[in-house]
């Protein structure tokens, strides 16, 4: 064999392992494609158990392992107001068995607040659907001397350098719905972190905090114990689930509009096929009639149909971020 047909021959085995590497790389992907999911499926919640996001992602998620037939296992991750979470998704394997239950402070107050993020709510993730929308509320420690959101507005701006208010992190809806708050009343008061409205809620029942601005799912329980007081629901109607609590346009304060949400995120390049199986496991949870009644007993507010695709979540995402960019970035200059 002469130096040409060793080099052809050579060129060609190179070749031809090359492409059997390729191949064998794409063939398990495209038949999990039709397989998927066939091993259990992790979503990383970004705060501590029994928080909001923890709650309404536990209550749509057990429903989704009837549709996809396969245990979805909850991974509370905490840390810098939910972007430690969103920083590890955004780097796990594509493959649909890492989601995260992103949600208002994750995935639009982050950008603005954190300038060094690593990375961005639509850069490096896929949306995969919408869980439910969560009106703020502005709460207070029962024993706070306010009867009313008028008397509170005027005790806080009386009071700021003595009062303290509670929050998720930096980045998260409660942090910054209050900061909304805080600003339209042009006071600062001293903030405690805590690693999940959970905590943060746990510190506001037993007085060691002042106010926070949390989300309707965490505070229904307490307020209709007794256990906090509720100025006001941050949205144009009243709840159902608390029909007592005024709007903040009844209330004094109409400027005040915040209503959170949560939703599922998958690693950017995720499968368009596994993201589809994903929203429609999503869309049969909140069409199912007890996941309904948990959700809105709760106070939550469950998206329409139309508003449950990717491409909706998409749009919500975007405009969260060109909302809350203005509201936000004057805090991090």
């Amino acid at each position: 064999m002469n130096r040409g047909d060793l080099i052809v021959r050579r060129f060609g085995l190179l070749f031809f392992g090359s492409a059997l590497s390729f191949l064998a790389s794409i063939l398990p992907t495209v038949t999990a494609h039709a397989e998927y999911p066939d091993r259990p499926i992790k979503i990383v919640v970004p705060f501590a158990a029994d928080g909001p996001t923890d709650v309404v992602t536990r209550i749509v998620a057990a429903r989704m392992e009837q549709t996809l037939k396969q245990k979805i296992q909850i991974e509370n991750v905490t840390g810098a107001g939910g972007t430690t979470a969103a920083t590890l998704v955004a780097r796990a394997f594509p493959d649909g068995y890492t989601l995260i239950a992103g949600h208002m402070g994750t995935h639009a107050a982050a950008v603005p607040l954190y300038p060094k993020l690593a990375y961005h709510p639509l850069k490096n993730f896929e949306p995969v659907g919408l869980l439910a929308g969560t009106p703020i509320l502005i709460l207070a420690r029962k024993d706070f001397p306010a009867a009313n959101l008028k008397e509170f507005i005027s005790y806080v701006k009386a009071n700021t350098d003595r009062l303290n208010v509670a929050h998720a992190g930096v980045g998260s809806v409660s942090y910054s719905s209050c900061e909304l708050l805080n600003s339209l009343l042009k006071i600062r008061p001293t903030g405690v972190p805590y690693p999940g409205t959970g905590p943060a809620m746990s510190a506001l029942i037993e007085g060691q905090v002042d106010y926070m601005c949390d989300q309707i799912v965490n505070a229904v329980p307490p307020i209709k114990s007794g256990a906090i007081k509720a100025y006001s629901i941050a949205t144009p109607e009243r709840s159902a689930s608390l029909p007592d609590v005024p709007t903040v346009k009844e209330a004094g304060l109409p400027e005040f509009q915040a209503q959170a949400w949560n939703a599922i995120f998958a690693p950017k390049h995720t499968p368009a096929p596994i993201v589809a199986k994903l929203n429609a496991a999503i869309s049969e949870a909140l069409d199912d009639e007890a996941v309904r009644k948990r959700l809105l007993d709760l106070g939550s507010i469950i998206p329409k149909t139309p508003d449950r695709t990717p491409t909706a979540l998409t749009a919500l995402v975007t405009s969260e971020i060109a909302k809350w960019t203005p509201v936000l970035k004057p805090i991090t200059n």
